[in-house]
């Protein structure tokens, strides 16, 4: 079990049993995009305990080159960012990408309603999860991948 102080408060991170229990799970590469700095720093610190390598950006307008040169799995992304909204790049990744896109996860503390998350999954984000987010909650997400032979990216970077 981790401990990370984030704003004064300790959070106690605990492993999950999929990272514990077997050694062929994948490592998924992670592009976490939020302009709260802790934030972003706490959920990569979570997903690196899990074994995956994560990478963050604390802008919207860093994202799409980011994920042409790292070519993430994953993008778990705010949507309120600084340089272009998390609509806007999930809109572009769906567009350049299509069907091969990342997975893209948004995570939000301002666009909290139903109709956000519609919003969300009709521009092309795959979840839509509300801030905070319970770190077992996106694990599942996640789990799914990892124990998949051929994750997208995984074998041909």
């Amino acid at each position: 079990m981790a401990r990370v102080k984030v704003k004064g408060r300790d959070l106690h991170v605990v492993a999950s049993d999929a990272a514990r229990g077997s050694s062929k799970v994948l490592s998924l590469r992670i592009l976490i995009a939020d302009d709260d700095r802790d934030t972003a720093q706490t959920l990569a610190l979570v997903l690196r305990d899990e074994g995956h390598e994560v990478h963050t950006a604390l802008r919207g307008d860093e994202v799409v080159d980011a994920c042409r040169l790292l070519r993430p799995e994953v993008v778990i992304m705010d949507i309120n960012m600084p340089g272009m909204s998390g609509y806007a790049v999930a809109h572009e990744l769906r567009e350049r990408h299509g069907p091969l896109a990342p997975l893209l996860i948004a995570i939000s503390g301002v666009w909290t309603q139903s109709a956000d998350a519609a919003l969300g999954k009709a521009i092309g984000f795959d979840h839509f999860l509300m801030k905070p987010c319970e770190p077992r909650h996106l694990l599942r997400l996640l789990a799914s991948l990892r124990a998949a032979p051929d994750a997208s990216g995984a074998a041909g970077g």
